[in-house]
């Protein structure tokens, strides 16, 4: 599951949890898939070697590997977002690393906050919120369905114990 809680040993009361973007390509993969790609690609030209639709074909294949190739960057350039969720004993604080680096971060007396899951109406299905200090936000947008209600779960679980 792309989220984990870490349990902080300084403050016996906090915990944070930190939520990522699933990555199924690593970088092996992504070199492995682009040299397969490449000789799929090549694959018919071997038969044209020194004619001129092999020169003609040529560069509009290539043009196609590069194309593949900054599109599967740019992809695993956006997956690079991380979501901390801290609960401690004075309040809860969402902080969300986007991938042009930027920061956004919302927190709030954790007395007050609330967890909510919307099944429908969201920008996806199962969309998971907290709310408090008069302002709501999305935690965990990029996890996949299962994912979400299983977040909402654990959350709400988490939220409960740190009012008692």
């Amino acid at each position: 599951m792309p989220y984990d809680w870490i349990e902080q040993q300084q403050k016996q009361t906090s915990r944070t949890i930190e939520l990522w973007p699933h990555n199924s390509l690593p970088a092996n993969g992504f070199a492995g898939f682009i040299l397969a790609t490449f000789a799929l690609i090549t694959l018919p030209l071997y038969t044209l070697i020194g004619t001129p639709v092999f020169w003609a074909l040529l560069p509009f294949l290539m043009i196609t590997l590069v194309v593949i190739w900054v599109a599967l960057r740019q992809n695993y350039f956006n997956r690079h977002i991380l979501e901390r969720l801290t609960l401690d004993s004075e309040s809860i604080e969402l902080v969300r690393q986007n991938p042009s680096g930027d920061i956004q971060s919302w927190s709030c007396n954790g007395y007050w906050a609330k967890v909510e899951l919307y099944t429908k109406g969201g920008p996806v299905p199962n969309y998971v919120t907290l709310s408090g200090n008069g302002r709501e936000v999305e935690i965990g947008a990029f996890l996949s369905e299962d994912e979400r209600k299983a977040l909402y779960d654990d959350l709400r679980l988490a939220v409960r114990a740190y009012k008692t």
